[in-house]
């Protein structure tokens, strides 16, 4: 297939070019702005592959965007860009204003367009597949999961912003007939992640002896979901996921923030050991405004119909992930400064919900 994919020098979005340019053959465009947290060193092992192209645009730039879409001419788009962190969200919103949902709107216009005078056939395969995020369920308390058809109850300006955008999303579908497919992720990890989300803040925290910020009392509840996994339901997604529909991609893996927090303090003791235990370092801090208590996401409907589940488990995972961050010192420290440099009231090293 020949994907457009929008944010592909993200956490993410850099996956799911890894992943279907060099295991699925795909032709592949990668149109990112490259902000503060993209970075085009995650897209080194297939950078030289001849079905690999990056273009550097704003995907709320209409021209630029029409531009590349016709030149390359898709037969999908996978749509990830987006300002994604929480905490920055909440200390200024008008980036996830701006990038979520007008970027979303100008890429809903600018495939309509194309697909609009695409051939018959060649429009009933067309998919535009928008990346959401569990986010705009809201939070839930000790018991039940996000369905597909949970009412959206967002709390932060970010969930927001990807709830306006999933509305915009499915309005273009049902009003212009363009094949959209929406997917709502749980939180991501894995190699490559930007540091300043949860598990490589806690890894490099810890590496380095530094204390490891927790908020308020470490009892908050993410289902996490291995990067890699998400690209494959990505993929799957797009070739066999029914237009007008969503799918929730949940990694099956339920944790407190704490409780992550310990085990990788436990695995830096094993792989690097110090003088003194890193579960030390943890700190409680007072908890971010709007923090949501819970989330988990049942991803049935992606394994019934489709045949998706998860195949890397938590500790495999989180092992693979924190070895990573220590084998890759050159790739993450340049990154430390950046966070510090653009962060402005945020806290550097707050630990926030991991995703991309």
């Amino acid at each position: 297939m020949r994907l457009f994919i929008t944010g592909g020098a993200g956490f993410i979005g850099s996956a799911v070019c890894r992943h279907v340019v060099a295991e699925r053959g795909d032709v592949v465009v990668n149109f990112d702005k490259l902000t503060y947290a993209a970075d085009l060193r995650s897209l080194a092992p297939v950078a030289g592959h001849d079905n690999y192209q990056f273009i550097q645009g704003d995907v709320c730039d209409r021209h630029a965007v029409e531009s590349a879409i016709e030149a390359f001419r898709p037969d999908a788009i996978l749509h990830l860009a987006a300002e994604s962190h929480v905490d920055r969200s909440i200390h200024g919103a008008a980036p996830f204003i701006e990038t979520n949902i007008v970027g979303t709107f100008t890429m809903l216009e600018a495939a309509r367009a194309y697909w609009s005078k695409l051939p018959a056939r060649a429009q009933d395969r067309f998919r535009f597949l928008h990346i959401s995020t569990d986010e705009v369920y809201g939070s839930l308390g000790e018991d039940g999961l996000f369905h597909e058809h949970t009412p959206y109850d967002p709390s932060s300006p970010y969930s927001a912003s990807k709830a306006s955008s999933d509305h915009l999303v499915m309005a273009w579908g049902r009003t212009y007939g363009l094949p959209v497919v929406i997917s709502n992720c749980s939180n991501n990890y894995g190699p490559y992640q930007f540091p300043e989300k949860l598990i490589p803040v806690a890894t490099l925290n810890a590496l380095e002896g530094r204390p490891i910020p927790v908020y308020g009392a470490g009892a908050n509840v993410r289902d996490w979901l291995f990067v890699e996994d998400h690209a494959r339901a990505l993929r799957l997604i797009l070739e066999k996921g029914r237009p007008g529909e969503s799918y929730n991609v949940g990694g099956l893996n339920e944790w407190k923030n704490l409780a992550i927090v310990e085990r990788i303090c436990d695995l830096i003791d094993e792989m690097a050991p110090g003088a003194a235990p890193r579960r030390e370092l943890i700190s409680f801090v007072a908890d971010r405004p709007g923090h949501d208590y819970r989330y988990a996401i049942c991803a049935d409907k992606l394994r019934v119909e489709l045949g998706w589940t998860p195949q890397t488990d938590f500790a495999t995972g989180l092992r693979k992930t924190v070895g990573w961050y220590l084998a890759n010192r050159p790739w993450w420290e340049p990154l430390r400064n950046r966070v510090a440099s653009t962060q402005q009231q945020v806290e550097p090293r707050t630990p926030v919900a991991a995703r991309n």
